[in-house]
């Protein structure tokens, strides 16, 4: 029996500042993720479970979306885009997108927030939303630090008993995962115009006015990917298929393209062969070694002796001959070389890192900034 359609918002205005200096020319929904701008893992899965319609509410940099999805026909989906001119907060955000919706007071509508990453059953999530008629119904995660987050106390029913957002000493570790469906016409209610935050506001008012307001529970993959160590690891969960999405572009370990420079680094064992992804026209020494779920974006060159492990090298990077690269990012055109070690760094557009440095401890460069050699080490024997 075919699913009812289904229309949804994703808030996607954010500034992305904690993946600076990535997000200076690119919102963090637009960074390359195994292959392909973040935000299409999340569209791709929305049309899987039944959404046809998806109203992107953006903010920052609002024309890069349109020119990367368009009217959404390429997914599935039919995609309209709304622009706060200031940014309004979650539940400013929402009711500022509501115009858009096509459905009545009734229908329930999904919100996503652009910077997660679930594996989590949306449809069974509508499906106790329409069977409890609820206000409004919240995914939620447990997580061992649950003090980072809005955490979530429920009854044995699922009814949803209060909303802290971010209290240094939780009463749960069943935390606020960022995906809602809510009423049309709670939505409704949220005042027009101004900054409201459904975490902050429109839930705990909807909780004090007894409105029901239920959590759905699940332990489905489930990563909030607004941090760089978040975002990377991420990246390297969609290539390793922990996070199951079928628009990563190839299965991992196998050349986008036969005959190319990229086929120099076939792996020669089955389980490296399954750790990396390569995008078209990446060039990989035949003794190079990429693992842990590792991306080379188009076009970017790894030479020779070359160690990258669980890092995203965007399109254009070079990593030279004997460099070590950990649990990193590397932006645009940048270049890593011979023997600089990166060890959980961020390296912006086209910067270059001079031969030897070691870079590590969340260490961040920003786009275009040249590090002659030897310049930065933790080790005596430069």
């Amino acid at each position: 029996m075919p699913r009812e359609a289904l229309e949804a918002i994703m808030l996607v205005g954010g500034k992305g500042t904690r993946l600076r200096p990535l997000t200076l020319s690119e919102p963090k929904p637009l960074l390359p993720t195994a292959g392909v701008p973040f935000l299409t893992h999340q569209l791709v899965r929305a049309a899987e479970c039944g959404i046809t319609h998806v109203v992107l509410a953006t903010s920052y940099r609002a024309e890069m979306f349109t020119e990367a999805f368009g009217d959404g026909a390429a997914l599935g989906l039919s995609i309209d885009y709304v622009h706060e001119s200031s940014p309004l907060g979650t539940g400013g955000g929402i009711r500022n997108a509501a115009s858009l919706l096509h459905g009545g007071p009734e229908d329930p509508i999904v919100v996503l927030n652009g910077d997660v990453l679930s594996a989590h059953d949306l449809p069974a999530q509508v499906d106790l939303h329409r069977k409890r008629e609820a206000a409004v119904t919240l995914h939620l995660v447990e997580v061992e630090d649950p003090s980072r987050y809005g955490v979530v106390p429920t009854e044995r029913g699922g009814r949803v008993t209060a909303f802290l957002e971010k209290t240094p000493h939780p009463v749960t570790n069943r935390i606020n995962a960022g995906c809602y469906v809510f009423r049309r016409s709670v939505i409704d209610q949220i005042p027009p115009g101004r900054v409201v935050s459904v975490e902050r506001e429109t839930f705990p008012e909807l909780i004090a006015a007894d409105a029901l307001v239920m959590g759905y529970a699940e332990s489905a993959y489930w990563l909030d990917v607004g941090t760089p160590e978040a975002f990377v690891r991420g990246s390297c969960d969609l290539v390793l298929g922990l996070m199951p999405s079928t628009a990563v572009p190839h299965p991992a370990g196998s050349d986008p393209s036969p005959g190319s420079a990229a086929s120099l680094g076939a792996a020669t064992s089955p389980v490296a062969a399954a750790e990396f992804l390569l995008l078209d026209d990446a060039q990989v020494a035949a003794d190079a070694v990429l693992s842990g779920g590792t991306v080379a974006g188009a076009r970017s060159v790894v030479s020779a002796g070359a160690v990258v492990h669980g890092s995203v090298l965007f399109d254009g990077a070079v990593i030279g001959a004997g460099a070590v690269v950990r649990d990193s990012i590397v932006g645009f055109g940048a270049t890593i070389d011979d023997g600089a070690v990166l060890d959980g760094a961020i390296i912006g557009d086209r910067a270059f890192i001079g031969s030897r440095n070691e870079l590590a401890r969340g260490l961040r460069v920003w786009p275009d900034v040249r590090l002659e050699p030897t310049s930065v080490r933790f080790s005596t024997d430069a």
